[in-house]
């Protein structure tokens, strides 16, 4: 008897068309999805710092996380894959705290920065890179909207403003868009207003909610497509849960009812089901029930929390602002789409122009994919950086035939072959840089002029043909680095040549921001010309060969999301330098590079298990001095 597809839990004989539909369907169940609700008050403790911990895919009682730094209700809370953030609240007096902890491991939370300003009743949502604050009283009204980089720590940074000043708001998330929805002025307001989160700016009109309300829930109760707000005051206390739909402007739908009329309530969700605790009704509950995002009606009861709370924050790490909440389980499309490799020109001895591909979780030899323009000899290009998003890599830089170091740089789209495009200028021409990208930016780090090595770091938006800006500067003048790392929050590079010597300091930028290079640690030893191509998982980032000065067999990695120094992996099967990577998010492939002659093998890991390389196939056309990209790496996943 076939076992077939459980919703709730993910059990079940599934085929790959069943879970396509369900995650773009917006139904797909997360096994580990984490909720938290934080701090708040009872009538008889005050302000409380305890966090209270559920498994949202299953229900039941509530039990302890840990405690915030500094006890607070009227709070705020956003979250990433891995990280819990509570922001502001009175203790009694207001506060600017921001403090954090990591969701899979249980304990206090710690010191993160401080929010732009000191509020209490304001609200706060995320998306995987960025967590927005917004509104609240400080004690006056603010229309404020500030941020944080959810992956590293410090304080929060001024994005624009809300429509009106307003507190009590409530927030909600996609992936790119955050909505903040009523509130008062002091009045209550049905006042909804979006921002994209990934730009800075002021909010704008989205629509209204079906009634005025003030104290609704707070937290990210969503999907990537549709958010769910619930329960306020009107003035009296309402089971009220309206939907919007995210992407569209429009007013909020009448979708459904709390199992208890109250306000001032955490809200939560793993994208399939939305969550609710405590808030008072006057009395305050410790009620948590819940509801299908996509069904509505009466929410069901879920368990209870601790303590009776009210004036509660709720987040969790898999609501739908986090890649639309599946942690990674969206499918990949159908064909190569998500599984294409491509290695770019080189010297092979001459000066190769043809780029060629794999696919990354087959094994065999590469195919011929187009040339750096028009296939015309000795024109050649060697010595780029490659990036690129989902759909599009570029390669950027190198140098021709005669030596000329180039701006150029030009663009493909992985679905289809063909020549290179042109994409835009480098804001200095140069060679031997590195490159690193998410889904959305791709980044060119330091290099060679052809006089001097530089420390510029440049990008491209993607999506956007034309030339690149400026990003910041690396700890030090740099060429020839390693360029195999990051998720989609972090780009990591690694070593390379100071000049005269070689370097071992693993460096590292937040791509959603610009700035400074940041020093991550160290590698197990000072090398250049090491895998030139992002070989990275949601979790690991890895570096292959090099030269020190002799070639290199050694395979080393770091975990993105910390700092700290390479650890062994493996070896290659044979010392290398001047190779090409790249990856998905589970397998690297290393190719071609100089020992001393030219190679043609192609070897892979398995990112997740340390291990020497495993034979792949060969290159066509041996080569050296080239670089690797793909549309699969773990930058674009998400993280």
């Amino acid at each position: 008897m076939a076992n077939y597809p459980q919703l709730d839990n993910a059990s079940g004989v599934w085929n790959l068309r069943e879970v396509y539909d369900a995650v773009m369907g917006g139904y797909w169940p997360n096994a580990n999805a984490i909720g938290l609700f934080g701090g708040g008050s009872t009538p008889s403790d005050g302000t409380l710092s305890i966090v209270n911990k559920i498994n949202i895919t299953t229900s039941g009682n509530a039990t302890s996380f840990g405690n915030l730094s500094v006890g607070r209700a009227n709070l705020a809370s956003y979250g990433s894959f891995t990280r819990a953030c509570f922001i502001g609240g009175e203790s009694p007096s207001m506060s600017n705290v921001i403090d954090y902890a990591t969701y899979n491991t249980e304990g206090n939370f710690a010191d993160f920065g401080d929010s732009t300003y000191t509020a209490q009743h304001l609200t706060a949502t995320s998306n995987t890179i960025r967590g927005l604050t917004a509104g609240g009283e400080t004690p006056s009204l603010t229309n404020a909207i500030n941020y944080v980089t959810l992956n590293s720590t410090g304080n929060a940074t001024d994005f624009g403003d809300l429509t009106q000043s307003r507190s009590t708001l409530g927030s909600m998330a996609s992936p790119t868009r955050a909505i903040f929805t009523g509130g008062q002025t002091p009045s209550e307001v049905n006042t909804c207003d979006f921002v994209e989160i990934m730009t800075t700016g002021n909010a704008v009109d989205f629509g209204d909610l079906s009634a005025v309300k003030k104290q609704g829930s707070r937290g990210n109760a969503a999907s990537s497509t549709r958010g769910l707000a619930a329960g306020g005051q009107t003035p009296s206390q309402v089971s009220d849960v309206d939907f919007l739909t995210i992407a569209s402007q429009g007013n909020g739908t009448d979708f459904g009812n709390l199992t208890v009329a109250r306000r001032a309530l955490g809200a939560l969700s793993n994208s399939v089901k939305g969550v609710f605790g405590g808030g008072d009704s006057p009395t305050v509950v410790n009620t948590i029930d819940s509801m299908i995002i996509n069904n509505g009606g009466t929410a069901t009861d879920f368990g209870d929390l601790i303590l009776n709370i009210n004036k509660t924050a709720g987040n969790s790490n898999s609501h739908g602002g986090l890649n639309d909440g599946y942690q990674g389980t969206r499918p990949l499309p159908y064909a190569d789409s998500g599984d294409r490799g491509i290695f770019t020109a080189g010297i092979d001895p001459g000066f190769e122009e043809q780029f060629s591909f794999v696919k990354i979780a087959s094994t065999g030899d590469d195919n011929l994919f187009g040339f750096w323009a028009d296939g015309t000899p000795a024109t050649g290009n060697y010595y780029s950086a490659s990036a690129g998003g989902n759909t599009r890599g570029i390669s950027a830089g190198g140098k021709d035939d005669p030596g000329n170091r180039k701006a150029d740089s030009k663009y493909l789209t992985f679905s289809t072959k063909g020549n290179m495009a042109s994409f835009g200028d480098l804001t200095q021409a140069r060679a031997t840089a590195a490159g690193v990208s998410n889904s959305i930016r791709s980044m060119v780090a330091g290099g060679y002029t052809g006089s001097a090595r530089v420390n510029i770091i440049d990008y491209f938006t993607t999506a956007t043909l034309g030339n690149a800006a400026d990003f910041g500067d690396l700890l030090a003048v740099t060429s020839s680095l390693a360029s195999s790392g990051g998720d989609h929050n972090r780009g990591i590079v690694a070593g390379g040549d100071i000049g005269p010597a070689v370097t071992n300091v693993i460096q590292y930028v937040t791509i959603s921001t610009t700035g400074n290079a940041t020093d991550f640690g160290d590698l197990t030893a000072a090398k250049s010309s090491t895998s030139n191509g992002q070989v990275s998982s949601g979790t690991r980032s890895v570096f292959a060969g090099g030269l020190a000065p002799s070639a290199q067999n050694v395979i080393e990695f770091v975990t993105t999301v910390t700092t700290g120094n390479g650890s062994d992996f493996g070896d290659l099967s044979e010392s290398t330098g001047y190779l090409a990577a790249c990856s998905s998010t589970t397998r690297g492939l290393f190719a071609g590079g100089n020992n001393p002659g030219i190679r043609n093998t192609i070897e892979f890991i398995t990112i997740a298990s340390e291990s020497n390389t495993t034979d792949f196939g060969d290159l066509a056309k041996a080569r050296q001095q080239f670089a690797g990209m793909s549309d699969a790496h773990g930058g674009l996943q998400g993280g």
